[in-house]
């Protein structure tokens, strides 16, 4: 919402005024960013956990995920970045290929990607095509006695670059993924909170047929600020409670934090920030596309809302 919103520094200090604790003790602001947060969502993703950065929201996800499901492995996109805890260095073929590799519980799939990709505009059903290449993974895994506990993607691939997944594609995969036991996680930290324009989730340009079982967020979600939330479903959260292990963060969700989340949606909404996502993205990928025209070495123009790749090429038949 940009540097230094006024909205957001006003609520942040008049929140830190009267009182800035840890969240053992209970605020209306904890409640309060809850319930406006779920009115943004799905409504089967009804249970939010507050944390302090996405890192710390991608490991709770996969915690979740494997409390849920009893099993350990997860499928990711190549090129993918999830974080910087150790758990997320693991997930991340971005990272791990240069340090210790890939661990046996970690399945990199492609990128969904219709432009220099596997599968092509040009292929017959791209879609399908990417979504097998899931299949045949959890399949292969099976015959080596593994079990899926999650499909981790960020619903636009970015690190991957800048990657808009065919529509359809989750809806396959999940299905895949959901019958293997599994469930599906997407990674919002960087394309969520209207940035893509037409819709408030990047999910959302899947249809709306499609619902993730988890969902993190950070990054945008306090300006600055760190806060990061995970939303998931109620069945998620209760096989998570059921360890007797409470989930505790001393400072995700402070009433602080709180003030400044509630203090982005009301920016969001006011300055009708989604709608400005549209109208600059538009005018800025028409530029583009006019420089496609000229430079040859501008092999791509793609993108949604204020969420858009440059794909330059040496050969345009290559």
């Amino acid at each position: 919402v940009g540097h230094c919103h006024p909205d957001v520094v006003k609520a942040a200090h008049e929140q830190n005024q009267l009182l800035n604790t840890n969240s053992r003790y209970l605020h209306d602001n904890l409640v309060d960013y809850a319930e406006r947060l779920s009115k943004t969502l799905p409504e089967k993703l009804c249970i939010f956990y507050f944390l302090n950065s996405g890192s710390e929201a991608n490991d709770l996800a996969l915690r979740l995920a494997r409390q849920y499901t009893k099993h350990e492995d997860v499928i990711v996109l190549d090129h993918a970045y999830h974080g910087h805890l150790t758990s997320l260095i693991d997930i991340s073929p971005y990272k791990f290929r240069n340090l210790e590799g890939q661990k046996e519980w970690v399945h990199v799939a492609p990128v969904p990607d219709t432009y220099r990709g596997l599968y092509r505009e040009d292929h017959e059903d791209s879609v399908t095509a990417y979504a097998d290449e899931v299949k045949n993974i959890i399949e292969h895994a099976h015959k080596r006695g593994r079990k899926i506990a999650a499909f981790f993607a960020e619903s636009l691939p970015s690190v991957g670059g800048q990657i808009i997944p065919p529509a359809g594609y989750f809806q396959k995969v999940a299905e895949h993924v959901h019958s293997a036991g599994g469930v599906f996680i997407a990674d919002e930290i960087q394309v969520g909170f209207g940035r893509v324009g037409k819709h408030f989730w990047a999910f959302q340009l899947q249809g709306e047929d499609f619902i993730p079982d988890i969902v993190t967020m950070g990054k945008p979600i306090g300006n600055g600020h760190p806060l990061a939330c995970v939303a998931t479903t109620k069945e998620i959260a209760e096989a998570f409670a059921a360890t007797g292990v409470e989930y505790f963060n001393t400072f995700g969700g402070n009433p602080v934090s709180c003030a400044i989340g509630l203090a982005v949606l009301d920016v969001i909404e006011k300055e009708q920030l989604q709608a400005h996502a549209t109208e600059v993205g538009n005018f800025l990928m028409k530029i583009l596309k006019e420089q496609q025209i000229k430079h040859p070495i501008i092999g791509d123009v793609r993108g949604c809302g204020l969420f858009i790749g440059v794909d330059l090429i040496k050969d345009q038949a290559e």
